[in-house]
């Protein structure tokens, strides 16, 4: 297995909510999805949300609108399998190296004090650069376009007027298979070999290919006037076993991609500065991952599931009179795990999979 997991991330969004200082930043979600921490070759398309509402600027109101764009960059090159670290990889040359670039538009608009929806769309740039020893050859494949659009409703558990300081969020929704999930690329797939449309690896497709249901919350609570920690996270479960590409294996367990559930969890604190009005500093856990059994799909087909274990600093500053919000994190992995998939285990192997060190996520939030 060439490392290339989902993207994770779902959970797929990027911020949503601003709140006034000290209701931590509900990034968002992904798109809710997860498309996990799909560290190069585990798929995620998964930005995240960090905090509450009130260190956006307060809860939205009704009638109001919200727009977020969001960025996640990642570089996946480490290969694993399992959590074993393939080292050899990159000292012959002959590891994976997968360039995501997601971007994201979301558009949410509260309709009453505790239910909002929202439209999400994706989009995506991504590269692939492969050696295989056995035919001689170098791949690189690159691929562009529009993802999966999201369209999802949230509700407050509890009213927000009464409840300024903690307060839970749940979100449901349906992804569309409005990407593209079969982009080809031409090039030889061994050497003196003629060039050929070979269909690119799933791992840097903009689509998935199947339909599924987002689901998301978002949590807070304010211990102390600056302070205030969170628990946020997303799941995305796939409806279709697969999506009918050809994965390009001869094993008929694993002869069309099956795009595998993902997910996304984000916890910590926010410190909300005095000093500087505005500035929130945050800090946390964040898992992001494939998984190797879906809760509506038998899981036969070619995936790579696994997951990555990062911490996450970042920052959020809010302007122009709570009307607006730029936020910025990079989450550093501390452990990364290819795990196996249903495939795998029934013919007692265990492919690998590329993983990033870092990813880099970035968002704008404008409000009217």
């Amino acid at each position: 297995m060439q490392g290339c997991q989902q993207r994770g991330g779902s959970v797929r969004s990027v911020a949503r909510k601003l709140m006034g200082p000290c209701l931590l930043a509900l990034i968002g979600t992904f798109t809710l999805m997860p498309r996990a921490w799909g560290q190069g070759c585990i798929i995620a398309h998964s930005f995240g949300q960090v905090g509450g509402p009130t260190t956006q600027g307060g809860y939205l109101q009704p009638g109001q609108w919200e727009l977020t764009v969001g960025y996640r960059h990642q570089y996946s090159f480490r290969h694993y399998v399992g959590s074993e670290y393939q080292a050899y990889r990159e000292v012959e040359g002959s590891n994976v190296r997968n360039r995501v670039n997601l971007t994201s538009a979301d558009l949410t608009y509260q309709i009453t004090r505790r239910w909002s929806a929202d439209v999400n769309v994706p989009f995506e740039f991504a590269s692939r650069h492969a050696f295989n020893s056995s035919r001689g050859s170098i791949t690189d494949q690159g691929t562009s376009g529009m993802g999966d659009i999201t369209a999802s409703v949230h509700r407050w558990m509890w009213d927000p007027k009464g409840n300024p300081s903690h307060n839970i969020q749940l979100g449901i929704g349906l992804e569309m298979p409005t990407g593209q999930d079969d982009i080809a690329n031409r090039y030889s797939k061994s050497v003196g070999a003629p060039a050929t449309d070979n269909i690119a690896d799933y791992s840097v497709q903009p689509g998935i290919g199947v339909w599924g249901i987002p689901i998301s919350w978002v949590s807070f609570q304010t211990l102390a006037p600056q302070v205030q920690v969170y628990f946020n996270g997303s799941y995305l479960a796939t409806l279709q076993e697969s999506n009918g590409v050809p994965s390009g294996q001869s094993d008929p367990l694993k002869a069309y991609i099956s795009p595998g559930d993902e997910y996304l969890v984000q916890a910590g604190v926010s410190y909300s500065f005095k000093s500087i009005s505005g500035l929130s500093l945050t800090f946390g856990p964040r898992d992001e991952g494939v998984r190797s059994h879906d809760l509506f799909t038998s899981n036969i087909g070619w995936r790579r599931p696994g997951f990555a274990v990062a911490l996450e600093p970042g920052f959020q500053y809010l302007f122009h009179h709570g009307s607006d919000l730029i936020s910025g994190s990079i989450a550093r992995a501390v452990y990364r795990n290819r795990t196996r998939s249903v495939p795998d285990t029934i013919e007692g192997g265990h492919g690998d999979a590329a993983f990033a060190d870092y990813v880099w996520l970035a968002s704008f939030v404008h409000r009217f």
